[in-house]
């Protein structure tokens, strides 16, 4: 998990560009964000995030890293944790599903 604006804590990835497949999107935004090359598995979950006049639908997938150690490029504060303790960390709303999912299975 990275922490960003607001003190609350996502999960890496970001907007799939143009012709993009949305694994390539997480790998491309993996490197760009934490500089790692990462293996992107199979999609977990999903969620929608709905504002007024916007649905943005995000898929959450398994990865894991190929090469490189991660840190934060964009300055951004990261922490491992373990999947049983993701409850103890602020996230947007749109994460909770992936949350919810993975303090399951812990």
């Amino acid at each position: 998990a990275d922490r960003h604006m607001g003190g609350l804590w996502e999960f890496p990835g970001g907007k799939v560009d143009a012709g993009e497949t949305p694994a390539a999107a997480l790998a491309r935004e993996l490197a760009e964000e934490l500089g790692i090359v990462a293996e992107v598995g199979r999609p977990v979950t999903f969620a929608v995030h709905q504002e007024p006049g916007l649905a943005i639908l995000l898929l959450f997938y398994e990865a894991r890293i190929a090469s490189g150690e991660p840190h934060g490029l964009d300055g951004q504060e990261l922490a491992w944790v373990e999947a049983a303790r993701l409850g103890d960390y602020p996230t947007p709303p749109a994460d909770a599903e992936l949350v919810a999912l993975l303090a399951d299975r812990a």
